[in-house]
């Protein structure tokens, strides 16, 4: 039976895990190991791991909002992640300030470190993203749900087919940082058990309740194992067979990132012209410190100092709301949606007036609206080659591979084996698409399509 309520020395473990041979067990890598002893933390290691990380540096031509933008301040991923991991960093750090003065920071830990760890979480927060964003996912999905592609998932299990189905950035994030990179199949980068119960804010598998009522997910099939080790490591209160409350540190990284994408899409917007810059003024000039501002007439210094004055409200809010609800937020029962929902009016109004405007203004803008249709034939045409030779491959046989067939497994960086698992295989060909970016996606379904021969 989980316990009733979640303890900060569980919580904040620095407790990394490797596998080996389907074995999951602690792996020792102390700060002493990876450098001089109390120069880098375990958090501070963990930061470099995903810094370091080919799968983080593919996020600088992956999509934030605005598709293969010819604006080069336009954000994309990695300027996302970083600035996100900013703010998160703001915030765990205030939030470890306040544990600390009410008593409630285990011995050996520094604001500092709620702080480290909150701020790894956000910089792999979107570490599992498709190419063309949330638009990639939509593209998967609809592609594994097409009744005529059905043939293509026969001999999978019910909850393998939801996970295949079913892409889910978040979920692929997990597979990321803790089997595809570093140490591949043996723990991927072996963070913190801390930071990786900071980066999860839907601690389910995709067939759980919670998932089909909110179509999120953070939990494949294939990282269930290790995640139940980390899980039990962190002393997460289970909701279920497959469902657990969330580390009260996902919250901060969470808001972290609600912040930056509400505020920072209308400053992309208005640097490329969709979005005049007394719209983006009008949503903030309520926060004060605007004598300063108005005086201000470079348009991007002006969003600029707009941008600094509504994310240090926000920070200052949010760090009070979580202490606030710190009790419910440890017993798995918290009461809001998110920590924003909680926030006081001004800041939560602002917040959502927004994303109300991006969704009106932005989102919608036919440069947008173009690029994100043209990315689902991008995807499928990808698909449509790959995965009927994997199929072939794993259930026939070599022998019966066409000749297109044949050359298509060369795309995959290592063809599956007959008789080998088609789940495992159809996680690779996701693997493969989803760690693609947006112009390797787009270069490469010109090129196989035949209209870039020449």
């Amino acid at each position: 039976m989980s316990a009733s309520r979640m303890q900060w020395e569980q919580l904040l473990s620095t407790r990394r895990f490797k596998v080996r041979d389907g074995v999951i067990c602690e792996t020792h890598t102390p700060a002493t190991l990876e450098g001089a002893a109390g120069l880098r933390s375990d958090f501070h290691i963990d930061h470099d791991r995903v810094v370091f990380s080919s799968a983080f540096r593919r996020l600088g031509r992956k999509t934030q909002v605005h598709p293969l933008a010819p604006n080069d301040h336009t954000h994309n991923r990695l300027t996302h992640s970083v600035e996100v991991a900013s703010v998160g960093r703001s915030l765990g750090n205030r939030v470890g300030a306040m544990l600390q003065a009410a008593g409630s920071l285990p011995p050996g830990y520094t604001p500092f470190d709620i702080g480290g760890a909150v701020q790894v979480a956000c910089l792999a927060h979107d570490i599992g993203n498709p190419p063309f964003g949330h638009t990639g996912e939509d593209a998967l999905r609809e592609w594994f749900r097409d009744p005529t592609h059905s043939q293509w998932l026969q001999g999978l299990g019910a909850a393998e087919r939801q996970d295949i189905q079913t892409y889910e950035g978040n979920a692929h994030g997990l597979r990321m940082v803790s089997t595809l990179e570093m140490y591949r199949g043996e723990g991927g980068m072996r963070l913190t058990s801390a930071a990786l119960g900071a980066l999860i804010k839907y601690p389910w598998t995709s067939d759980a309740q919670p998932a089909q009522a909110r179509g999120k997910f953070n939990l494949y099939r294939t990282e269930l194992p290790y995640f139940e080790r980390v899980a039990a490591e962190l002393g997460l209160i289970r909701k279920g067979e497959h469902e657990w409350a969330r580390h009260p540190l996902s919250y901060l990284m969470e808001a972290a990132d609600d912040i930056c994408y509400a505020i920072l899409d209308l400053e992309d917007a208005v640097e490329i012209g969709i979005l005049d810059v007394h719209e983006f003024e009008a949503l903030f000039s309520h926060f004060g410190e605007m004598e300063r501002v108005w005086h201000t007439q470079d348009i991007t210094q002006k969003c600029a100092m707009l941008r600094g004055i509504a994310v240090g409200r926000c920070v200052a809010e949010v760090a009070e709301k979580f202490m606030l609800h710190q009790d419910t937020l440890l017993t798995g029962r918290f009461p809001g949606k998110d920590l924003i929902d909680v926030c006081a009016q001004d800041i939560k109004r602002t917040l959502l007036d927004a994303k109300a405007l991006a969704s009106q203004k932005v989102y919608r803008h036919r440069t947008k609206l173009v690029t994100e249709l043209a990315s689902y034939p991008c995807i499928g045409t990808v698909l449509d080659i790959v995965v009927p030779a994997v199929y072939t491959q794993v259930t026939q046989g070599p022998q019966a591979l066409g000749a297109r067939q044949a050359l298509a497994l060369g795309l995959l960086p290592a063809a599956p084996l007959h008789g080998s698992s088609l789940y495992l295989a159809y996680m690779a060909v996701l693997d493969y698409i989803g760690g693609m970016t947006d112009n390797y996606a787009a270069n490469l379904a010109r090129e196989i399509s035949g209209v870039g021969i020449l």
